[in-house]
């Protein structure tokens, strides 16, 4: 009688976070040469990669909605500390610096997130159905702390520019704070199962909560690996963030002679520590789960707008210089496109390929005209 199969989990997810602190640890004194270069790349893509892998892990440990909230917080607590070590090194491009990387999480995550998981979602199930309640009010939390954080800059008077006065500063931060703790309330205790994935019908109207333990998947892992598996995130989460910032330079030289505006390297960083949440969210659309990686899209753009605003705010007491959070013309119309658009998407609670198409255009009508304004 053979020995059951023992089932192995993967070696790499648990050495590569080690390797890329390494890697950051001896790149981060001397990275001019294009060798250093390149292994801080490889590490980078190697540290997204074991993030998204140890997330789940934790997620799975946890449970929903808790495991969206998890990576989505813990990615937006190490970019609020990249944010804050750019703006504090000076420089072209240190006063928008904060509102161009919100700004982008936003639309990579409501744009690009959604649009992807919509679109692979549907393309495998032909329609996708999550819950309209708890979505609705996510996008909601998102365009109020929005609102507040860097679309009422452009028409105060008090400061000069698309800038807040000091107890402007300070309302804003304390705002999106409790708009942030409140609705973390909501998803994570008051109304938990407005969050998790549901079942449908043929025609994609919802008929109750998906069965998370019957559904094929293993049992969740012992507390001692869930343990492991967040702090490896952590260290995946702090390579990601800290090779992004050896790689800034490079991304500001050629964004330079590329004769490309400096907004673009907001979006560039952005689009590197948005990549374990993207990769996560998209593996959970094609599970027919897109509510969870509805979850992780807002949570995410939530949770970069309600951490980050009051961790500038306290910074702002040591960092010289203005702070332009307000959005620009072109940035405010394609916010307003991205909000009207969301609405419809969500109001129904079921969604086609269309509706991620729509989603991913918008994308990239923002990617182009950031690079072509």
């Amino acid at each position: 009688m053979s020995a059951p199969a023992v089932h192995r989990r993967p070696w790499w997810p648990q050495l590569t976070p080690v390797l890329a602190l390494l890697v950051l640890i001896v790149t981060w004194f001397s990275h001019e040469h294009w060798l250093p270069l390149v292994v801080a790349t490889a590490a980078l893509i190697g540290a997204i990669l074991a993030a998204v892998h140890h997330a789940e892990v934790v997620a799975h440990k946890v449970g929903e909605p808790f495991g969206s909230l998890v990576l989505a917080v813990a990615v937006t607590v190490i970019e609020v500390a990249l944010i804050v070590l750019l703006m504090s090194g000076g420089g072209e491009g240190t006063s928008t610096y904060a509102r161009d990387t919100v700004f982008a999480a936003v639309m990579i995550t409501f744009n690009g997130i959604v649009g992807l998981s919509l679109l692979l979602g549907a393309r495998k199930h032909h329609i996708v159905s999550f819950n309209a309640s708890g979505t609705g009010s996510a996008v909601t939390t998102v365009i109020a702390l929005a609102g507040v954080a860097l679309v009422l800059p452009s028409f105060t008077t008090s400061a000069a520019g698309r800038e807040y006065s000091t107890s402007q500063l300070a309302f804003a931060a304390v705002a999106s704070l409790a708009l942030y703790a409140a609705f973390v309330f909501t998803q994570t205790i008051r109304h938990r199962d407005f969050f998790l994935p549901v079942s449908s019908d043929e025609t994609g109207q919802a008929t109750g909560l998906l069965d998370l333990d019957e559904d094929g998947h293993a049992d969740p892992p012992p507390a001692r690996e869930a343990w492991l598996s967040l702090g490896l995130l952590v260290a995946a989460l702090v390579s990601v963030v800290g090779l992004a910032k050896v790689l800034s330079p490079t991304i500001e030289d050629l964004v330079v002679d590329l004769g490309l505006p400096y907004a673009v390297v907001g979006v560039v960083i952005a689009l590197f520590v948005l990549a374990p949440e993207s990769i996560a969210a998209a593996r959970n659309a094609a599970r027919d789960r897109v509510q969870l990686s509805l979850n992780l899209a807002y949570g995410s753009a939530m949770a970069s707008i309600g951490l980050t605003i009051p961790a500038v705010a306290v910074a702002m007491i040591w960092l010289s210089g203005p702070l332009e959070l307000g959005l620009e013309p072109m940035q405010l119309v394609m916010f307003a496109l991205t909000v009207v658009v969301t609405a419809f998407t969500v109001v129904q609670g079921r969604a086609y390929t269309l509706q991620g198409f729509v989603h991913l255009v918008l994308l990239g009508a923002w990617l182009f005209l950031t690079v072509q304004p």
